[in-house]
C-alpha cells in the first residue's frame, strides 16, 4: 500500500450504504481513523436506523481500525455541526471529508411533487454544505484538507431524474467554488461522479432500469460501490494535489469530466448584437470543440480577453 492515511481522521458521510461503506472500510485498512456518518433511512430519504452503520464500525474496530459513529442528519446545520464535532472529540481533527449521503426521489417533471424535490435539495445540496462549513472553517485553520464531494452523471440528463440531476448539478458549483477559496489555504475540492448498482436504483421507474440494463449490459460486476473506492480515495489522499475539478467512475471506467467553453463567436466591440446577429453565427456559438477549461469565473473573462486580444491583434 503505497497510499496510506495513517494519522488521518477522515469523515464520510453516507458510510453505511453501498458507496460509502466500501469507502470507510478501505480507509480504515489503509489506517485512516473514520469517522461514519449515517442516518439509517431508505433509499428516498424516509425511515431511520441505527444498525447498519453500528455494524460498520463493530467490523472496523474488529479488525483493528478506528472508526466512531454520527447518526445526525447532514439536513441542518445542527446535524453538521455535530458531525464535526464527534470527530473533534473523538480524533482532535479532521483531514478529509467525503461527502457522500444522498437519497432519490423520481418522477416525471410535470407531476413532480415539490416536497419531493426540495428532499433532493435538502440532502445532497445542503447536506453537503452544512457538512462542509465547519470542517472547512477547520482545515483553514489548520493549513490545508481534502474534501470530496459526489455528483453523478444525472447531471448530464436522466429521465425521470431531474431533481437529483439539478441537486447534484448544483454540488457541481458548490465544489467548484468552495475549491476557489479554498486554494490558497491548501484545501483541495474535488468531485466523484460514480454510478453503480445500490439500492437507490430499486426507486427508478422501471423503463429508466430497462434502458440503464441495456447500457451497461457489458459491465459485468464492475458495477459496485466498490469499483468506485480506488478513485474517492485517490482524491482526498495526501498524495493527490488535483482540486477543481470533477471525475467520473463507471463500470471501471475512470476519466475528468469537463465544465468548458469553445471560442464561439467574438462579436464586434462596437456592437450590440442582435438576435439576428446570433441566428447568424449559431453555428460557432454551439461548436461542440472544447477551446478552454476556466478555473474560474474570472478566469473565463480573462480567456474572453485573450481573444480580444486576438482579434483586434489580426485586424492591425
Amino acid at each position: 500500500m503505497t497510499i496510506r492515511f495513517d494519522d488521518q481522521v477522515v469523515v464520510v458521510t453516507g458510510a453505511a450504504g453501498a458507496l460509502g461503506r466500501p469507502y470507510a472500510l478501505e480507509l480504515a485498512r489503509r489506517g485512516a481513523s473514520v469517522v461514519a456518518n449515517d442516518l439509517g433511512t431508505d433509499a428516498t430519504g424516509s425511515g431511520r436506523s441505527t444498525d447498519a452503520l453500528d455494524a460498520l464500525v463493530a467490523e472496523i474496530r474488529a479488525a483493528g481500525g478506528k472508526a466512531v459513529a454520527s447518526h445526525d442528519s447532514v439536513a441542518d446545520e445542527a446535524g453538521g455541526e455535530a458531525i464535526f464535532s464527534t470527530a473533534i472529540e473523538a480524533f482532535g481533527k479532521v483531514d478529509a471529508l467525503i461527502n457522500n449521503a444522498g437519497n432519490m426521489r423520481v418522477f416525471d417533471f410535470e407531476d413532480a411533487d415539490p416536497a419531493a424535490a426540495r428532499s433532493l435539495l435538502d440532502i445532497h445540496v445542503m447536506g453537503a454544505f452544512h457538512v462542509t462549513r465547519p470542517i472547512y472553517r477547520h482545515m483553514k485553520q489548520r493549513g490545508g484538507g481534502r474534501i470530496l464531494f459526489t455528483g453523478s452523471g444525472a447531471t448530464f440528463g436522466s429521465a425521470t431524474q431531474t431533481g437529483y440531476g439539478a441537486a447534484k448539478g448544483a454540488i457541481a458549483g458548490l465544489m467548484n467554488g468552495l475549491s476557489v477559496e479554498g486554494a490558497p489555504h491548501g484545501v483541495l475540492c474535488n468531485a466523484i461522479l460514480p454510478a453503480a448498482a445500490t439500492r437507490m436504483a430499486q426507486v427508478m421507474n422501471p423503463e429508466s432500469f430497462v434502458e440503464i440494463g441495456k447500457a451497461t449490459s457489458r459491465f459485468g460486476e464492475t458495477n459496485t460501490g466498490a469499483n468506485c473506492t480506488a478513485l474517492a480515495l485517490y482524491l482526498i489522499s495526501r498524495e493527490c494535489q488535483s482540486t477543481h475539478a470533477m471525475f467520473s467512475a463507471v463500470g471501471n471506467r475512470f476519466a475528468r469530466v469537463f465544465l468548458g467553453v469553445n471560442d464561439g463567436w467574438l462579436a464586434p466591440r462596437d456592437l450590440v448584437a442582435s438576435v439576428d446577429d446570433i441566428a447568424a453565427h449559431f453555428a460557432e456559438i454551439e461548436e461542440p470543440t472544447l477551446s478552454g477549461i476556466p478555473s474560474s469565473m474570472i478566469d473565463e473573462y480573462w480567456m474572453i480577453d485573450k481573444l480580444i486580444q486576438q482579434a483586434e491583434g489580426a485586424s492591425d
